[in-house]
């Protein structure tokens, strides 16, 4: 899918680098098709990390994807320019009018607060309640599935003894789903967090259904028949030194820290990580692409059905 982002946003010249195919509007301008368009609301931190990992599992398909990057006002970033974030992140009050074929809500490393706690939480409510009129799909990723896992069907969160870290073996449960086609029955994801969703909530809830999960890590992917809400509770879009650069970085916090499970080549950290889950990361993202965007969105977005 080619990717249309400006020709100024890191990831353009990041992914071009890697021989990715992204398209700058101009070119996109010039076509006579109507491209995919794809939200992203990014609560990273590391904002132009965050949008990098994404356009490159989004980008290289048959489809013209454009990308919209959306903010909140509600609390200012603080790791990333304001000249990018005014440059190239929009406000929610400049898309509310809009529609949109698809949308990703990021996670977020504050999951060991209470959600009514989070500063921009109203506003995020606002948020996951207009994406059920204005957005075909939406995909929840890590503390971004645990809230909207929340907000929409009030699955609680709860802490882990210790913390969730590394790459984790996963099984599929529903090998019928679109999400799941081309997986391997066994596949790995990473994790990265200190909280997970309680079980008897999601047994409680006929709306979801469990399409993959961890015997160590718990839940993986959860979504709805309809496809129209997708919940994944790990980071398939995390680079290969992501989570070093994580175990690196807590000590110097005074933090304490394990080796991350199945990740370093002899769970030794002066090897490099083993980067054992990109391909079905790409997979992941091109079957929501293609099955629940692509071929489900009207092609006339002011058509669009409001989830009930």
């Amino acid at each position: 899918m080619p990717l249309i982002i400006p020709k100024e946003l890191p990831a353009f010249q990041a992914l071009s680098d890697e021989n990715i195919f992204v398209m700058h509007r101009e070119r996109a301008q010039g076509q006579n098709i109507r491209p995919l368009r794809i939200l992203i609301l990014n609560l990273m931190p590391t904002k132009i990390i965050t949008e990098t990992q994404i356009a490159r599992l989004l980008a290289n398909g048959p489809l013209q994807v454009q990308l919209t990057l959306l903010k909140t006002i509600t609390h200012d970033a603080t790791h990333v320019s304001e000249t990018h974030m005014t440059e190239f992140y929009r406000s929610f009050d400049e898309v509310r009018d809009e529609r949109f074929d698809g949308m990703i809500i990021t996670g977020a490393p504050i999951e060991t607060i209470p959600f009514e706690e989070v500063d921009y939480w109203d506003e995020l409510c606002e948020i996951m309640n207009w994406t059920k009129s204005h957005v075909y799909s939406t995909l929840h990723v890590c503390w971004g599935a645990q809230a909207g896992l929340y907000y929409h069907y009030g699955i609680r969160k709860k802490m882990l003894d210790s913390k969730m870290f590394g790459v984790y073996e996963h099984r599929v449960r529903r090998v019928s789903n679109p999400l799941l086609r081309g997986f391997d029955e066994v596949f790995y994801a990473p994790h990265s967090r200190h909280t997970e969703i309680v079980k008897e909530d999601v047994n409680n809830c006929s709306a979801l259904r469990v399409l993959a999960d961890s015997r160590e890590a718990g839940y993986f992917l959860l979504g709805t028949d309809s496809g129209r809400q997708i919940f994944v509770m790990g980071h398939p879009e995390y680079d290969r030194d992501t989570l070093d650069k994580e175990y690196k970085r807590d000590p110097s916090k005074g933090l304490d820290i394990a080796i991350p499970v199945n990740y370093y080549e002899d769970d030794d950290p002066n090897k490099e990580p083993i980067f054992r889950w990109r391909a079905h990361a790409h997979l992941l993202y091109h079957n929501w692409m293609n099955y629940y965007v692509y071929q489900d969105t009207p092609y006339d977005l002011d058509e669009l059905e409001e989830i009930k």
